[in-house]
């Protein structure tokens, strides 16, 4: 089943979630370790730069890509930081997530990757909230929540065989 984004009522969040046939401890690890998110997390039409994640609470990420095939506010080549402000291996992972491609490129949103142990596997929830004040980053990130799931879904189950 494909994962699907839902936008709150208030418009300020997007949540969306799908299952991993793989254990919540290899899943936090692929979100949260820089080598493993330069894999997975990139796509040809914006490739990935680089990554830098200081997992703890308190840590500070840097993401950036190269030139994309595709704009955003003006923005084709992507960048975003933010500090973890939610720490809590392998169930919580959460950080502020400030983009280059936003109307207001100072705006603070929050990203957090809620891991549900299933008898399968993994319960994946993300929700992107602080959105509200943001509708064309909002439109993008309701059609690229559910690919990032999908290759985070794709690698966590390729390295848990």
């Amino acid at each position: 089943m494909k994962p699907q984004t839902t936008v709150t009522a208030d418009r300020d969040a997007l949540i969306t979630e799908i299952e991993v046939a793989a254990p919540p401890s290899r899943v936090f690890e692929a979100l949260s370790t820089s080598s493993q998110l330069m894999q997975w997390f990139t796509d040809p039409s914006c490739p990935v730069k680089f990554w830098n994640m200081d997992a703890r609470k308190g840590g500070a990420y840097t993401y950036a890509t190269e030139k994309g095939n595709f704009e955003i506010n003006g923005v084709s080549e992507f960048e975003c930081h933010g500090e973890i402000v939610e720490f809590d291996p392998p169930t919580l992972l959460a950080y502020t997530w400030i983009g280059n491609w936003h109307a207001d490129d100072k705006r603070k949103t929050v990203v957090r990757w809620e891991l549900t142990p299933t008898a399968t596997g993994t319960h994946v929830k993300v929700t992107h909230s602080g959105l509200a004040h943001e509708p064309a980053a909002r439109r993008d990130y309701s059609g690229g929540w559910p690919g990032v799931l999908e290759k985070l879904k794709e690698f966590s189950e390729r390295l848990s065989k």
